[in-house]
């Protein structure tokens, strides 16, 4: 059944329109906050956001909704959405919200939900709070002697730094490295900068003044540019990029070349196999990563698992079958012996570790294959179900054919836009180019048609 609220990473929208209003955010916190209540004890909650403007109007309305199900909140306050992950653990918490639109402009905002083991919420969960939102839920709210309260919670700043520091070993310095970090005017604007300092390292922040609107604003893991610039003018060996709530990153190397998320996976898979930590033997990444990962991983003698899109996804099958490493082409990286959900900063200080024991640039540490060549188009279509029409399919059907078995074909709507998105990967890049323009051809003439 096609859902009224949740896509593919929680609740997504425009601030201030539906399904991003104050009533809804309280509709979410009085649901969420029944569907956790374990037990006589009492019920808490730990609350984040990043910096958009629209997250204190959210942040308050969510309080409401919590506190009517009698459950305490934690406000955190402007804090990476895997710092949420982890204090919900930390704190015993019974459930984490993160108030966040990820690499999304400010104007629009979301709500991240994540269970008291850490980890997001399955889609079983997922419907059963959508269930709960558009019905009378005032019967089962907290009794007037049994509401919630809210306080602000200090510290957690430096909670966080620590346990990312700790997924080093305590004797890796991070002395002798120029590191230009992009904050996307984001959630880890402070945190992000304290722990490379701490840890040794030269830090030049960039992007680290959020003023409520432009977080993301042509900066951070989506918008690389300014961060290759500033390596080269600061001659640094390596630059982060950081998206908004900072559960995903991508890096510029030493010559400004781009690293994207599934090189990153490649490297440290490589230096954990090496080292003998490699769990499950592979790495779990979605439909979109590139097929050059799982070459070059089958060359290791490793496998690659591929998943729907979405980290959430990728998190079950990893603690399913036993894996330790996976992500996103996009830069969202899980590694699950220290976090339950993408790390940005994390997943930074792994390739850190890589570049330090290596003695390597890191354009040689980071650049373990050659990407096959990779098309993704989108185009626009709301409302029916363009992949089920007949020419549709067929556009589909023919392509697959042309590609045979020297190539990979991808169509999926995607789960927070009216878009369906067209990707197709093989050796011979002029066919990869047409297979996909052909199907969206066919898709947008179907769109005119209707």
């Amino acid at each position: 059944m096609a859902r009224r609220y949740f896509g593919t990473d929680g609740i997504r929208g425009q601030a201030n329109t539906f399904p991003m209003t104050p009533e809804v955010a309280m509709k979410v916190g009085m649901a969420a906050g029944l569907s956790f209540h374990r037990g006589k004890h009492r019920h808490r909650v730990v609350l984040g956001k990043d910096t958009r403007l629209s997250g204190y109007m959210l942040e308050n309305a969510m309080v409401s909704g919590f506190c009517a199900a009698g459950m305490d909140v934690f406000l955190l306050g402007p804090i990476p959405t895997p710092a949420v992950a982890m204090l919900v653990r930390s704190l015993r918490a019974d459930i984490g919200v993160m108030i966040s639109a990820s690499h999304n402009p400010y104007s629009d905002n979301g709500i991240k939900l994540f269970g008291p083991d850490g980890y997001k919420l399955s889609d079983e969960i997922e419907a059963r709070i959508e269930a709960m939102l558009d019905q009378d839920v005032g019967l089962t709210l907290a009794s007037s002697d049994e509401l919630g309260r809210a306080k602000r919670v200090d510290g957690v700043h430096d909670r966080y730094i620590e346990f990312a520091k700790r997924t080093l070993p305590r004797s890796m310095s991070l002395n002798g490295l120029r590191i230009v970090i992009d904050c996307a005017n984001g959630a880890a604007y402070k945190v992000a900068p304290a722990a490379l300092w701490e840890l040794g390292a030269e830090v030049i922040a960039i992007n680290n003044e959020p003023n409520g609107f432009n977080i993301n604003q042509e900066c951070g893991s989506t918008h690389p540019v300014a961060l290759a610039k500033k390596v080269h003018e600061v001659r640094a060996d390596i630059g982060i990029a950081l998206d908004g709530d900072a559960d995903r990153m991508v890096i510029v190397d030493e010559t400004g070349t781009l690293v994207d998320g599934d090189q990153i996976m490649a490297a440290i898979a490589e230096s954990w196999h090496q080292s003998g930590r490699l769990a499950g033997g592979g790495v779990v990444a979605t439909v979109m990563s590139n097929l050059g990962l799982e070459r070059f991983l089958n060359g290791l003698g490793l496998q690659l698992l591929r998943t729907k899109v979405g980290d959430r996804y990728v998190v079950e099958h990893m603690r399913a079958h036993g894996f330790n490493v996976g992500g996103e082409q996009s830069g969202h990286i899980v590694l699950s012996d220290f976090s339950t959900t993408g790390d940005g900063l994390v997943s930074a200080l792994q390739v850190l570790a890589c570049v330090k024991r290596s003695g390597k640039p890191v354009s040689e540490v980071t650049r373990k294959f050659e990407p096959v060549p990779q098309v993704l188009k989108n185009v626009r279509f709301s409302g029916g179900a363009p992949l089920e029409a007949a020419s549709v399919k067929a556009a589909i059907d023919d392509a697959r054919d042309r590609l045979g078995n020297r190539g990979r074909l991808v169509i999926r709507p995607s789960g927070t836009e009216p878009l369906i998105r067209v990707m197709a990967e093989g050796d011979d890049p002029a066919l990869v180019e047409t297979v996909v323009n052909d199907i969206i051809d066919v898709i947008s003439e179907l769109r005119t048609a209707a």
